[in-house]
């Protein structure tokens, strides 16, 4: 990854301060739902990678899917800049509640994640990320980036059809998005 992305590094979250004022800003925002900005999830932000403590203790395997998750958004970074990337995660169309900019970036890495996974674990195992990969889209764990729980299945199901064989899915395609051509969404 450092090959593709110069600059690329694993860091700490525990003892930064701007990933100590994000983890209060979510606190605040999700009126206390997210709770676990620093202890469970890892950030890229700024071309770095920034991990919680549980990194360590992670297994190689995990660690292979997670950064298949990652490079993709380093590659939205380098495409979009990080102001870019910046306004389409957190504006179109609200920071919090229906989120279509996040929703899309994140669909795209998590379809990644679905890839990875099959690749390590075998299709199975991806699949039983459903309930996992739904509840984060719908709840406060990205702000309710796309609350539509019947649409984030429906999305989540072509993505583990195309491992099956299907014809593969647009990955940035939003569930029931009628410009989604190839059917991949519904």
């Amino acid at each position: 990854m450092r090959d593709e992305f110069p600059g690329f590094d694993i860091v700490p979250k525990r003892g930064d301060a701007l990933q100590r004022a994000i983890h209060v800003a979510l606190l605040i925002v999700t009126l206390g739902g997210m709770r676990t900005y620093m202890t469970r999830y890892h950030t890229a932000l700024f071309g770095k990678l920034w991990v919680p403590s549980s990194w360590d203790a992670m297994a190689d395997d995990d660690r292979y899917v997670l950064l298949r998750h990652e490079r993709v958004h380093l590659a939205h970074r380098r495409r979009m800049g990080d102001v870019g990337m910046g306004l389409v995660y957190l504006i179109p169309f609200f920071p919090l509640g229906l989120a279509y900019g996040r929703a899309r970036i994140e669909w795209e890495a998590y379809v990644e994640t679905i890839r990875a996974t099959a690749e390590v674990r075998g299709v199975a195992a991806a699949r039983a990320l459903r309930e996992e990969i739904v509840r984060r889209f719908v709840s406060a764990d990205y702000g309710w980036m796309w609350p539509f729980r019947g649409a984030v299945e429906r999305w989540f199901d072509a993505a583990i059809d195309d491992l099956d064989g299907g014809a593969p899915a647009e990955s940035g395609a939003i569930p029931g998005d009628e410009s989604d051509k190839n059917g991949s969404a519904d």
